[in-house]
Order: C-alpha cells, then sequence, then structure tokens
C-alpha cells in the first residue's frame, strides 16, 4: 500500500523522523518497505513508502491510521487524540432491511442539498499522492476515508433509488448490474447485493452501479458504511473477475467496529467539503462483536522466546501499543483493541513483544539436542523384520493403500479406488507380476519380495508382513511374524548392545547440524600389501571427529607398488570445524604413515 508522509504527519504534534528513519523502522518491526519516493504534488514536496502489509496485519493496517499506530508504537509518538463533530439529532426516513448474514453490519445515512464540486487542493494532493485520481468532493471524500482509515464507503443518489429503503439481499437469477467503469455483470443467487426495491444498485463490498451514481446533479445522498463477510467477498471477486481498493480490504476482514468511526469522519468530511443537512444514522447490527482478553505471563514469553526480559520491558510493550491490561504477579490479562483480529492467544503477545523490544535482544544460541532417542517398541520389531528380510536376498516393495475394494470406505478418494486396504497379499501380487516379467532386465533368477504395511478393518489397524516363497504368497501380523522366528529374534538380542536393532537398548544418534570436512590420502605400498594396515592407522589416528570409516576411491599398481587412496570424512557435534583443526589431525597421520620406510605418500 502507499503512504504518503505528509498524511501520516497529521496524526501527529511532533515532528516526524526522517523519511528514511521511518521507513528503517517500520522494516525492523512491522513490515518490508518495497520502496521509498520522493515526489512533488501542487508544489508541495512529498515522500511515499510502498509497504507491503502481510496478510494476518491487513485488517488494521491497510490505511494511514495503521502505519500510524506502527509509527508511534516505534518511534515513542504520541498520535493526536481525533475527536469528530456530533450532529444534532434529525429525524430521517431511511429504512435499511438486512436479508443475509453475509452483512455483518450495515450503517446508513442520508445527507440532504449537498453541493457537488470540485475538491480542495489538500484533498487531491492527499489522494494524488498515493496514485488516486480526483473525481469530485463526494467520492473524494469516500476515498479518503477508506484510505486513512481502512473502511470501504459507498455513496448514493437518493433521488436515484425507488424509495428511501436500501435492502441487502441476494441477487436473483437473471438480474444484471452495469458498474461504474460501464462492464455487465450477470447476478445469481450467490452474489449479494445493495438493492432499492426495484433494482440492485451495488455488489456488496465490491462495486458500485450506475443507477444511483452521485454525479454533478446530485442533491441528496446515502452514505454506506457496511461490513461484509471476508470469504464470501473474495469468492464473489474472482468469480465476477473485479477486483478494488474495497474488496482488498474486506476480503482481509476488517472489524465491524470500525464502521461507527468512519461514519462520523465520513459525515463531518462531507458537510465541511459540500455542506448539507446530516440526517440521524441508520445502524444495523445483529451480531455485535464480543470484546476479548487474553492472559499472558512474563514466564511463558521467556520461555517461548528464549529469553531473558523483565516484567518492566515486557509491560512498555503494551504501552507502547496503548494496550488496556492489569497485572498481577508478572501475569497480564490484557483487553484486546477491537481492530487487532490478529492476537488470539498468548502466542501472538509474545510475537508483539520480540518485533517491538527487537529480535537483537535475543540471545544467538542453538537449541539443546538430545543426541540420543529410545526406539519404540513396534518401530524396532518393524526394523528388525526388514533387516531379516533383506538378509535373506528380499527386497522391499511398497503397494498404494487404496483398493477397489475393503471394509473401510474413503470419500475423498478415485472412483475405483474408494476403499483403505485390509490385506496386503493382493498388492504384493500385483507386484510379483510384474516383477517377474522384468526379471531378464534386472539380472535375476527369482523374485523375493516383501512388505511391512498398515492393513485397515472397521474396529481398528494392524501393522502386517507380507511375503512370497516362489509363488506362494504368506501374509501376518508384525507380531504374529516375530513369534514365527522367535530364534532369530533371540539370537539378535544376545548381540552386544551397539549391534541391536530390538529394543533393547540400542539409541538412535542424529546426524551433526555442523558442516563436514572430506580430505584424501593416497599412499604408495608395496605390491600385493594389503590395504587395511593402512586402514587401521587412519582409523586409530583420525580421532573421534572421523565420523564415518574410511573408504578407498581408487587404486592401481605400477611397478611393483600399489595405490590406495582414501576419504576421510571430519565433523563435530559440538561446533563448526576449521581447516586448522582438520590440518593438524592429517599432518599427525601422515607422520604415523611416514613411520612405515616401505610406504610413501603420494
Amino acid at each position: 500500500m502507499k503512504i504518503s508522509y505528509n498524511w501520516l504527519q497529521n496524526y501527529f504534534e511532533e515532528k516526524l523522523p526522517a523519511p528514511e528513519k521511518i521507513s528503517e523502522g517500520i522494516i525492523f518491526h512491522s513490515f518490508e518497505v518495497e520502496s521509498l519516493d520522493k515526489l512533488e504534488t501542487f508544489g508541495k514536496e512529498d515522500w511515499v513508502f510502498d509497504i507491503k502489509i502481510l496478510p494476518d496485519r491487513a485488517h488494521d493496517c491497510l490505511s494511514h491510521f495503521g502505519i500510524a499506530k506502527e509509527i508511534s508504537m516505534i518511534f515513542d509518538l504520541k498520535i493526536k487524540d481525533k475527536v469528530y463533530k456530533n450532529f444534532e439529532p434529525k429525524k430521517t426516513c431511511l429504512k435499511i432491511e438486512v436479508n443475509d448474514e453475509k452483512c455483518l453490519r450495515y450503517m446508513g445515512r442520508i445527507i440532504k442539498n449537498v453541493k457537488i464540486g470540485p475538491s480542495p487542493a489538500w484533498l487531491k494532493e492527499r489522494l494524488e499522492a498515493i496514485g488516486q485520481k480526483s473525481i469530485n468532493n463526494i467520492v473524494d471524500a469516500t476515498n479518503f476515508v477508506m484510505f486513512d482509515l481502512g473502511q470501504p464507503i459507498h455513496s448514493f443518489d437518493l433521488d436515484k433509488l425507488a424509495s428511501p429503503k436500501i435492502i441487502i439481499r441476494n441477487a436473483k437469477v437473471g438480474e444484471k448490474l452495469t458498474t461504474l467503469d460501464k462492464k455487465e455483470i450477470n447476478l445469481d443467487e450467490s452474489i449479494l447485493v445493495i438493492a432499492d426495491e426495484k433494482d440492485p444498485l451495488v455488489i456488496a463490498g465490491i462495486k458500485g452501479g450506475t443507477k444511483a451514481e452521485v454525479d454533478n446533479n446530485t442533491k441528496n445522498i446515502i452514505i454506506e458504511v457496511a461490513s461484509f463477510n471476508p470469504t464470501t467477498t473474495r469468492k464473489t471477486s474472482k468469480k465476477i473477475n473485479i477486483y478494488t481498493d474495497a474488496v482488498k480490504r474486506y476480503e482481509n476482514e476488517i472489524s465491524p467496529e470500525l464502521c461507527e468511526k468512519a461514519m462520523q469522519a465520513i459525515s463531518e468530511m462531507i458537510e465541511m467539503l459540500a455542506g448539507g443537512e446530516v440526517e440521524d444514522i441508520v445502524d444495523v447490527y445483529k451480531k455485535k462483536s464480543e470484546s476479548r482478553t487474553v492472559v499472558v505471563s512474563v514466564d511463558y514469553i521467556n520461555k517461548r522466546l528464549g529469553s531473558d526480559f523483565s516484567k518492566e520491558e515486557i509491560e512498555s510493550v503494551w504501552q507502547k501499543l496503548n494496550f488496556e491490561y492489569e497485572e498481577k504477579s508478572g501475569e497480564f490479562e490484557i483487553n484486546i483493541p477491537y481492530l487487532r483480529l490478529d492476537l488470539v492467544g498468548p502466542e501472538d503477545l509474545t510475537e508483539e513483544v520480540i518485533r517491538i523490544l527487537g529480535y537483537d535482544k535475543l540471545i544467538e544460541k542453538l537449541p539443546e539436542i538430545k543426541t540420543e532417542t529410545k526406539i519404540a517398541e513396534g518401530f524396532s520389531k518393524m526394523l528388525w523384520a526388514r533387516r531379516k528380510f533383506l538378509a535373506d536376498g528380499y527386497s522391499e516393495v511398497m503397494t498404494y493403500t487404496f483398493r477397489d475394494k475393503g471394509e473401510v470406505e474413503v470419500l475423498a478418494s478415485a472412483s475405483d479406488k474408494k476403499f483403505l486396504r485390509n490385506n496386503l497379499a493382493d498388492g504384493l501380487q500385483e507386484s510379483f507380476k510384474l516383477n517377474k516379467i522384468n526379471l531378464p532386465l534386472l539380472e535375476l533368477s527369482e523374485v523375493k519380495i516383501f512388505e511391512i504395511g498398515t492393513v485397515f478393518f472397521k474396529d481398528r489397524e494392524e501393522m502386517h508382513v507380507a511375503y512370497n516363497e516362489k509363488n506362494q504368497f504368506k501374509e501376518m501380523t508384525l507380531e504374529e511374524f516375530c513369534k514365527l522366528n522367535r530364534q532369530d529374534l533371540l539370537k539378535e538380542q544376545a548381540l552386544p548392545v551397539g549391534e541391536k536393532i530390538s529394543n533393547t537398548g540400542k539409541k538412535f544418534k542424529p546426524w551433526s547440524v555442523y558442516p563436514f570436512i572430506s580430505r584424501d590420502v593416497a599412499v604408495w605400498v608395496p605390491e600385493g600389501e594389503d590395504s587395511d594396515k593402512l586402514k587401521k592407522i587412519l582409523i586409530e589416528n583420525g580421532t573421534e571427529l572421523l565420523v564415518r570409516e574410511p573408504y578407498i576411491f581408487d587404486s592401481f599398481t605400477k611397478e611393483d607398488r600399489t595405490s590406495y587412496a582414501f576419504r576421510l570424512v571430519f565433523q563435530s557435534y559440538d561446533k563448526t570445524l576449521t581447516d586448522e583443526e582438520v590440518s593438524e589431525i592429517m599432518a599427525k597421520i601422515s607422520h604415523k604413515i611416514s613411520e612405515n620406510s616401505s610406504w610413501e605418500i603420494r
């Protein structure tokens, strides 16, 4: 959104920081500033920020008022208290009928005997700075308030209506509406419209029509300030392929509570620009927004952030945001302002604390990683079964979970595969046939395949094992398979702890989060001498930083000598290794190799 520096200045008594300073503050605490441009309108210098408002803050920051609040918070500046004019009570003939819950709130007000004309220079200056063309004082006023407060507003020519009655309803099949830009829209029952007693006047929240358009001959107007369902507004906008500044705000949800302030602002502004007799407001607000409170503690915030902020530091955030709150023993009960729809739980308030106090306040510390975790019993049995099959020359397959028959039907699935499988054998047989055809290509004499997976019944799920013995297929539960092969499982359990797979003490060790360094070493040895002796020296002198067994990647024999080239991989679980540390280890390895007079490092 484009934001004018001069426009923002009207919210503050104090002189604002330089535009570049404001841009920097917004970037570090709120949003990305995509550009900052200097321009001149009507002989006055201005700076315009193009700010990328994120969707989670669009409901309160797609406006100059919203950005002014952010600047107030960032630079600890006080926003002016704005008091709008209270109009004397004046009876109105306006009637409003809301027939659909997609309209959350609808406020209307008649202003009679207005004088349509050009806008004053200051208003044209404000609008043109942000790329908006001036039309007339009434339309410009509605646009100004939308870009100022974030609430879309529409105006109708009262005398062009069938009667002083506004009806909010779904359109009827066959109805049409010609928009202000002369585009004809075919309406249907899914589209919410604002209508008089005869015809649709506006596609609600999206675009006005020509029937009640305000023009130079308009004398009496109706001001609309309303709130509409964000989801249906977005869907209708896409359906009719019309996207406006109003849609951009409604689709991101606006609090219905903002309507009242916007109505006060637009009423005062129209009277100032166009005169007129301002009648009473008609307000249809069936389901009012409830006040919200969120409780968060100092301990919760610090634990969540890994910080050590004091109660006073955190409390300063609520004050900067102008939140009403109560504090007791380090716990804050905060009244959430109606515009902040994004603040729902304590985690949201935690985010406010860190973005305002600054991410640079956090200590750069990697979280502690537990390097040992017990393997779950069921998983360990599955690992053991897989290892046994692989050791016996089997290959693992994974067949499709969805089948054309079974006990459990799934609604959102292909028409020919509506069921979850209740066995593995069916899929295994299909895989067997496919693999058998390709035996020559695979250079195999027989097909030996297995699968370990979940099958589904109406009242339970089970882990099954299926495999083939020649052309016979066997299937059983994982538990049954382990019992059937109990002797092999017992032999596994008798192995040393480091070699066990079942849940008998073996630990899982994650990989290091730090980068590795690889080094190569090539050594000439007498022809016929085994490489294991050299490999042993590499392992013994590689220290604990040698994270995998050295392996030969090249060897050749020439003139009664053989060259073995080994690759070594070094890595730490505690830090990033330096070249100097690894070079020191390689120097020790080279020294040890040189002790053998018949060897020569290449």
